[in-house]
């Protein structure tokens, strides 16, 4: 058994306890501290979960500490993981990795100046539902993937989340808040994207607040709240996305990838659950595919985990900072080719995260 590696949370806010749950599922994991720009905030999370309260300083400064998990605001990512970066720490962050291309290639030159590993989330791809995906492809249930879909339709969050503004700022809406766990998804089933082309627009230019406590005031939309995107994979395949805050309602799946020799329908990414479905051809109906792989609670911090074994025996990392930087360029560039009305080449790469082993146990990630 590894050593275990201390962690420590940065930013107490609205998904803390379900990564402090997540980190606790681990044994290679010791959750000691936390932090957050409210010091009240972080000692309410701190007496709950048995953990100490720390100033961002002072957290940082704890030799002992190497993971700190950043769960701050994405206007904040990029300035708190490189400071923990720059601090000698390892970083797992929420999506995004950052805000912008820049900010996202700083980290990483930071990282590998420092000699430290970056992660980010979205994990979900390491729960049970995508890994049986994963495997499903891997071992030809559909033959050879030639195209894919992946809708993410609301209505936005002004009727239930209790401070929505960020939503709809530069660096937010619906495709950096939601698609990181649409396109993580794609990129860890097909590989990396080549060229992407899209069309974007604020359909409504104010939203109101319906939720508590802002109820009533009015939010200034500053980016796309629907985008639709093309994008060319390596692979040959072609996928298409659509992530919209603009739908009342809709009948389409979350996510279908289309072969030679079948479809697969895969379940809600921001899950680690299923269902998985297949329909091969000829077949006269879909079929329920029990799940191979365990994890198919709410596991964030999952990721977490991995980046600590990674740490103690040399291996990658899944949910690491090559297909976190990908996935922040493809999203970046499906605005500018709106923008340019054009298609856009990606430059960014990254390689599909090895899939998890089956048979593992609770709290194991290697075999």
């Amino acid at each position: 058994m590894a050593s275990k590696v201390q962690v420590g949370i940065i930013g107490c806010g609205n998904i803390f306890n379900a990564y402090v749950k997540g980190c606790r599922a681990f044994p290679i994991l010791d959750l000691v501290a936390c932090a957050d720009i409210e010091p009240a905030r972080a000692q309410a999370k701190a007496a709950e979960h048995g953990l100490r309260a720390l100033s961002v300083e002072t957290l940082l400064a704890d030799p002992d500490i190497r993971i700190v998990v950043n769960l701050t605001v994405p206007a904040a990512h990029a300035e708190v993981s490189l400071a923990a970066i720059v601090a000698g720490k390892n970083v797992h962050s929420e999506k995004p990795l950052a805000t912008t291309r820049t900010d996202g290639r700083r980290i990483l030159a930071a990282a590998e100046a420092q000699g430290v590993l970056v992660g980010c989330a979205p994990d979900t791809f390491m729960g049970g539902g995508l890994q049986t995906c994963r495997k499903l492809l891997d071992d030809g249930w559909i033959g050879r993937p030639v195209a894919a879909v992946a809708f993410m339709l609301g209505h936005g969050m002004e009727h239930w989340h209790p401070n929505p503004e960020f939503f709809y700022k530069p660096g937010a809406g619906p495709m950096f808040d939601m698609g990181p766990y649409y396109l993580t998804a794609l990129v860890s089933l097909l590989g990396p994207a080549v060229r992407v082309t899209a069309s974007a627009q604020i359909s409504f230019p104010e939203r109101l607040i319906t939720s508590q406590p802002n109820f009533g005031q009015r939010i200034k939309v500053e980016t796309p709240t629907h985008v639709a995107g093309v994008l060319d994979f390596a692979s040959g395949a072609v996928g298409t996305i659509i992530t919209s805050f603009d739908v009342w309602s809709h009948s389409l799946p979350r996510i279908e990838i289309y072969g030679t020799e079948g479809s697969l329908s895969v379940p809600d990414p921001n899950t680690f659950g299923g269902p998985v479905r297949v329909r091969r051809a000829g077949a006269q109906e879909w079929s329920e595919i029990p799940l191979t792989h365990g994890y198919t609670e709410n596991m964030r911090g999952i990721g977490v985990a991995d980046m600590a074994h990674a740490l103690t025996t040399g291996r990658p990392h899944r949910a690491n900072d090559a297909m976190a930087y990908h996935v922040l360029d493809l999203m970046q560039s499906f605005l500018d080719a709106s923008v340019a009305g054009r298609h856009i080449a990606i430059e960014s790469s990254c390689t599909r995260p090895t899939a998890l082993p089956l048979g593992l146990q609770p709290g194991q990630l290697d075999a």
